[in-house]
């Protein structure tokens, strides 16, 4: 049995070599060695030539960052495939020769398909800097390139096409759904990337962020949509079944998903309008407050003063009474109370409080400057109140009120005017028995 391994072996062997010398000994073979070798030289010499006028050519000044500019940077990332491209033009030419003389190009051709495999180890290696491409030509166009070099491409996408792969009652080639799993990658990087650019341009854009966040998200749903029913294209999936499907999906928004797609629409007008965006601090009859920290499609995020997030459903903000204390960093007039001693002249302390409030960092003087109200008779002082406005709120970063607080105290001492604090008058009756 061992031996006739070895005597098929050593047949297959005397075949090939046989075959070699054939190849070696044509005059054919011996010309297109010698156009291949050339081909690679002069593009060589070429590449040596065209790339540093190239570089000079696609390298922009850096303070220059217009779209022109952009673009040159753009292509002048791609000079690494000069050399290996030429050399494919080149020996492509030298293909027609050979065939139109010797009616023979199987060894230039192998080369010509060479040269593209090397393009594609050097786009895979020296090009693509995005993690995900690289990782796709790296372990994708790679492996295609060199299937293509050796010429068992076809062979290898016959396999695959007559592999049936089954997920449930739906049934796939193997190579449609290989061809699927990359094209779906590719679209919904280039759906991302796509959004991440379009959400950058429309951030510049002069308008009032609830409408620049609604485009934003419109752009988005429009972007992955779009990928979405492409792919659906290439892997051969009729469109007529997805309308099947959004039917009932209709069916069930109007049925089962009724909050859902409350909150839904009362986002977008929440978004249209403009009543409250994401910075303002607002408070809902529930008892929900906080700073909007996030808008999304189903409900609004909530940061508290200690940092706690509360989801808020959208609709909320359409059916309850919402008070809205800083519409995106307006101003806001707070108070601080006090009380001063019934031996004090009432008459001086307006101008004083009036003037140590001004001080205070936050404290703005318009629309009114700070405003010292007497409130009332107290049971151990007479009752004031100063007035001031802000920028802003009272919150847990801006600690206006104690500040004007601490203000009020200091001016006070230093005026030598008393704070009173209660006093109680105890009368004991039938002291003389004791």
């Amino acid at each position: 049995m061992d031996s006739t391994y070895v005597d098929t072996a050593r047949d297959y062997a005397a075949q090939g070599v046989a075959f070699a010398q054939d190849w070696l000994l044509r005059p054919a073979s011996w010309s297109q060695f010698a156009l291949l070798i050339a081909a690679y030289l002069l593009a060589l010499v070429l590449a040596r030539m065209i790339a540093p006028r190239l570089r000079a050519l696609l390298t922009p000044e850096d303070a220059n960052t217009s779209i022109f500019a952009t673009a040159r940077r753009f292509a002048r990332m791609f000079l690494p495939l000069l050399l290996p491209l030429l050399a494919y033009v080149l020996t492509a030419a030298g293909e027609q020769v050979t065939r139109s003389l010797f009616g023979s190009g199987a060894i230039i051709a192998f080369g010509k398909r060479v040269f593209l495999f090397l393009a594609a180890r050097a786009l895979a290696r020296r090009i693509l800097t995005e993690p995900f491409l690289r990782f796709l030509a790296t372990y994708v166009l790679v492996p295609v390139a060199a299937l293509y070099a050796l010429g068992i491409l076809p062979a290898v996408m016959t396999l695959l096409e007559g592999t049936v792969v089954g997920i449930g009652s739906i049934q796939f080639s193997a190579l449609a759904l290989i061809r699927g799993l990359i094209a779906g990658a590719l679209l919904f990087w280039f759906g991302h990337w796509s959004n991440s650019q379009t959400a950058g341009y429309i951030g510049r854009q002069p308008m009032r962020p609830a409408v620049r966040q609604l485009i934003v998200k419109a752009a988005e749903f429009a972007i992955f949509g779009f990928a979405f029913l492409l792919l659906m294209n290439i892997m051969g999936i009729s469109l007529t079944s997805l309308a099947v499907i959004g039917g009932a999906v209709g069916v069930g928004l109007g049925f089962g998903l009724q909050k859902i797609a409350s909150n839904f629409i009362s986002g977008v007008i929440l978004l249209l309008e403009g009543q409250a965006t994401v910075g303002d601090y607002v408070e809902l009859d529930g008892g929900e407050a906080g700073r909007i920290h996030k808008m999304m499609a189903r409900a609004t995020i909530l940061e508290t003063y200690d940092g706690r997030w509360i989801v808020v459903p959208n609709e909320d903000f359409i059916v309850t009474r919402v008070t809205n204390y800083s519409d995106a960093g307006s101003n806001n007039r707070l108070e601080a109370l006090f009380s001063v001693s019934y031996d004090t002249d009432i008459n001086r302390v307006p101008d004083i409080i009036c003037a140590a409030v001004a001080q205070v960092p936050g404290v703005l003087n318009t629309p009114e400057p700070p405003d010292c109200e007497l409130r009332g008779f107290g049971d151990s002082g007479i009752d004031f109140a100063v007035e001031f406005w802000v920028e802003g709120i009272d919150d847990g970063q801006n600690k206006y009120t104690s500040d004007v607080l601490f203000a009020v105290w200091n001016a006070l001492k230093a005026h030598d005017i008393e704070i009173p604090y209660p006093h109680r008058v105890v009368e004991i009756k039938g002291a003389g028995f004791l």
